[in-house]
């Protein structure tokens, strides 16, 4: 089964994770990073995502008024404390150091937009993800993949050693990985559905 839209639908983002998660489900898409200003004082995570992705969506969609464009933004959140990508690898061992042997939450905000209709939709997904107890030598061994670097909480879940750091998790897995495809089709669903309809891989 996949998706089949009838329109153009633009990725706000340069992430490789949720275009690939797109094609997964069937949805190529276009890819066009924002660039937006990502500064904010919003204490509320759930709230930050929300904004962010619709600030992202919208940039990108003024000049793609006949497609559908799709902004997403992720943060990790521990101690009211809200860890972006990190800026180094100081910075990275110190957010994985925080995150070893404990409790955080994964928010990500995906809003879609259609210029042409006025149509819009923002969602927001949220997951528990419990780290296994990191030993120094473990936390400086993943920094020095690279890996951490383009991740919001130095870690991507998806990735061959990011795997390993998890002990469990609480909620949806692909929310984690950058993109909830649950909750973005049916925000898709809503709010879009004169665009799309499902088909067999044959079909």
């Amino acid at each position: 089964m996949r998706l089949r839209l009838n329109t153009a639908f633009v990725l706000a983002s340069g992430s490789p994770r949720r275009r690939k998660l797109l094609e997964q489900i069937g949805v190529p898409a276009t890819i066009v990073p924002s660039g937006v200003n990502e500064d904010s004082d919003e204490p509320d995570p759930r709230v930050l995502v929300g904004e962010l992705a619709l600030r992202k969506a919208v940039s990108v969609a003024a000049d793609y008024q006949s497609a559908i464009v799709l902004g997403a933004d992720t943060t990790v959140a521990i101690d009211d404390v809200q860890l972006g990508k990190p800026e180094s690898a100081d910075d990275a061992r110190q957010m994985l150091s925080l995150l070893s042997g404990r409790t955080h939450t994964v928010h990500t905000g995906i809003a879609l937009v259609e210029m042409e209709s006025g149509r819009q939709a923002v969602a927001v997904e949220s997951t528990d993800v419990t780290f296994a107890s990191l030993t120094a030598r473990e936390i400086s061994s993943y920094v020095a993949t690279g890996s951490p670097f383009d991740k919001a909480g130095a870690y991507g879940i998806q990735d061959d050693l990011g795997a390993l750091l998890v002990e469990r998790i609480d909620g949806c897995y692909y929310n984690v990985v950058g993109l909830p495809l649950r909750r973005f089709y049916e925000t898709l669903v809503r709010t879009f559905p004169d665009r799309l309809t499902l088909a067999d891989d044959e079909g």
